[in-house]
């Protein structure tokens, strides 16, 4: 796309065999002609009610559209075309949410860039399924090393494109190498065929890639995130197709050159440069075999009803609102502690990260003012700097968000304990804040909290505290604080979550299994659970 100027024609007429002569058809007529002249393809785009095509011609882009509405409510086609045609053009924007200033701004791709794209990735599925394990964990290995060779300068990309502190991003870096390094040294013993008496002569399962996956990816992890999905789907077999946040396209661009310089097939893995409003048609493609999503409980929606019409198998981590739970003979040193750690991991914004603290009343105001001590010593700033702490939020409209769930909290009788305001006049930093007293009818009781936002809980016994831990839409994860270790054990058990972490804070690990139930998603990524989501479990026997 690169120098070529776009043009827009859209011809109208009536759709059916018995308009193809008609007067009224010329509009078609011409869109036919134009097809044939230049050889295009013509696909259906029913988000926007037409048939579509596109060529190069002159130094131009032509995007070319015949409505599939009648000729009397051509208007409201036109209207949809048009405002499609405005959003495909809206270029994606990197901001520095340091200092609110554009980094760099990337054109989307085009329909007929995204489709040579899905034919390249699955024809070169085709050739990567047969290639032997080992060669494949070669690449993996390369990918690894050069990872770990530039980590400084992805994670300052990181702080510069989304406000992850540098020490922060160089931790993202080392768990991409940590994660590949697993896969390496188990995806043998994962992925070989599995024996099972049954009375033949002999029955097995065997592990065969699905084909070509999307994988549609956040911001707040931008390398984490991505390996996380495309290393074990690449690993079994399969082809990957990243869509990644608008925010972060540098990282995007960066992560390709780096599955490209390991050795990979360039089609193996690649990236999408689009927005989400042509992400519907994508999943439709019988091309797409599969999707994972990582985002919001919105996305995750939208994403399992493209899917499900069209019988693709996805997976879902959506939101959460993590209970960090503190008994009363919790270690408190340790607890508060990790209470920091957990809760501002890339400056409060993770799906994962505790954001309700459900304290025991014994100890409620001795906790509640070691983490007002800690959370005022936290050093806000650049991120780029070493001894930040906290970082930006990444977009406006997340500090605008947080802001409003704060004030909405306050203003019906929320106790504002430390922070609850913006940092400076300049980018999108926010102060840590530490919310009490807080009711069913606030925001930051039912809400995701996607900020360093500390919404505290004090209780009277452990029943209570199982009870308010899972009246939440969401259940992701959570942790239990205790030096009962039973006493711990059984609570956990009883938290409607994807996992429990006792005496530490919640957190992903290529060894474990991550994701959630209820509206934190579906499916599970990492660890030999993972690798198995995007595959054909296939049984063979003989008899």
């Amino acid at each position: 796309m690169s120098g070529l100027q776009e043009k827009l024609i859209i011809g109208l007429g009536n759709p059916g065999k018995k308009y193809i002569n008609n007067r009224h058809n010329v509009g078609f007529l011409l869109i036919q002609r134009l097809i044939e002249k230049h050889n295009s393809k013509i696909s259906s785009k029913n988000k926007i009610k037409c048939q579509y095509s596109e060529f190069n011609a002159n130094g131009n882009l032509y995007r070319i559209f015949m409505p599939t509405t009648f000729m009397n409510n051509s208007g409201e086609a036109v209207k949809a075309i048009i405002d499609w045609f405005k959003n495909s053009m809206t270029p994606l924007l990197s901001i520095n949410p340091s200092n609110g200033m554009v980094i760099k701004s990337y054109p989307q791709y085009s329909y007929e860039r995204i489709t040579k794209i899905l034919n390249y990735a699955t024809e070169a599925q085709n050739n990567w399924k047969n290639t032997n394990l080992k060669f494949r964990l070669e690449r993996i290995k390369q990918l690894s090393e050069i990872v770990s060779e530039r980590k400084i300068e992805y994670a300052s990309l990181m702080a510069q494109e989304m406000g992850k502190p540098l020490k922060q991003g160089i931790g993202e870096i080392e768990k991409c190498i940590w994660l590949c390094n697993y896969y390496i040294l188990n995806s043998d013993e994962f992925l070989k065929d599995k024996t099972i008496e049954t009375g033949g002569q002999k029955s097995f399962v065997t592990i065969q890639p699905i084909g070509l996956v999307l994988g549609i990816m956040p911001w707040n992890f931008p390398f984490w995130q991505v390996f996380r999905f495309a290393v074990p789907a690449i690993i079994a077999g399969n082809s990957t197709l990243v869509k990644h946040a608008p925010n972060v396209q540098g990282s995007a661009i960066a992560i390709e050159k780096i599955f490209h310089a390991a050795g990979l097939p360039k089609d193996v893995f690649r990236i999408l440069m689009i927005d989400i409003d042509i992400i519907p048609e994508i999943i439709s493609d019988k091309m797409i075999k599969a999707v994972s999503l990582t985002g919001s409980e919105f996305a995750g929606s939208k994403v399992a009803e493209c899917s499900g019409k069209n019988l693709k198998k996805t997976v879902l981590e959506l939101g959460g609102a993590d209970a960090f739970i503190v008994l009363n003979d919790a270690n408190l040193v340790k607890c508060v502690d990790s209470a920091i750690k957990g809760r501002m991991l890339n400056n409060g914004q993770s799906c994962i990260a505790a954001k309700r603290f459900i304290v025991h009343e014994n100890i409620y105001n001795e906790f509640l003012e070691m983490l007002k001590n800690s959370v005022s010593s936290l050093q806000v700033g650049n991120p780029m700097l070493d001894d930040t702490q906290v970082g930006p939020l990444a977009r406006l409209d997340i500090l605008d968000k947080i802001q409003l769930q704060v004030d909405e909290s306050i203003a019906l009788g929320a106790n504002l304990v430390y922070g609850g305001k913006k940092v400076g006049n300049l980018g999108y930093f926010y102060s840590p804040t530490i919310l009490t007293d807080i009711t069913k009818d606030m925001p930051v009781y039912s809400q995701e909290t996607f900020g360093p936002v500390f919404s505290v809980f004090k209780c009277s016994n452990i029943q209570q505290m199982i009870d308010l831990a899972n009246d939440t839409d969401f259940g992701l994860g959570g942790s239990v604080w205790s030096e009962d270790q039973e006493k711990a054990l059984s609570l956990a058990h009883k938290i409607e979550t994807g996992a429990v972490f006792i005496n530490d804070f919640m957190k992903s690990d290529p060894r474990l299994p991550f994701g959630g139930v209820k509206k934190s998603g579906y499916g599970r990524e990492l660890s030999e659970f993972g690798i198995k989501e995007f595959v054909n479990v296939k049984t063979i026997a003989i008899f």
